[in-house]
């Protein structure tokens, strides 16, 4: 299984949109909370290439994007080769 890692902050609905589709799938995720901003904000600045929206989803290192880029990923049928690692 692939590692999924998400950066989200509290409140966030694309956040849980993409936490829910990653459930779904039975995927376990670590999941950096980045809501009053610290060491993990700019760590997610620096791997997502300043990108600030969240939440960044990366699997096994790579940048995916956000909620709508893995939704995006899934309707099109790549999303499951790339969880399965």
């Amino acid at each position: 299984m692939a590692k999924v890692e998400i950066y989200t902050k509290f409140g966030c609905g694309y956040c849980v949109r993409a936490k829910a589709l990653l459930t779904a799938k039975g995927v376990a995720f670590e999941e950096y909370d980045i809501t009053m901003g610290g060491p993990q904000r700019a760590e997610m600045l620096a791997r997502a290439n300043g990108r600030t929206t969240v939440p960044q989803i990366f699997i096994d290192g790579a940048h995916i994007g956000g909620s709508d880029d893995l939704a995006a990923l899934d309707r099109g049928g790549k999303l499951d080769p790339l969880l399965s690692g």
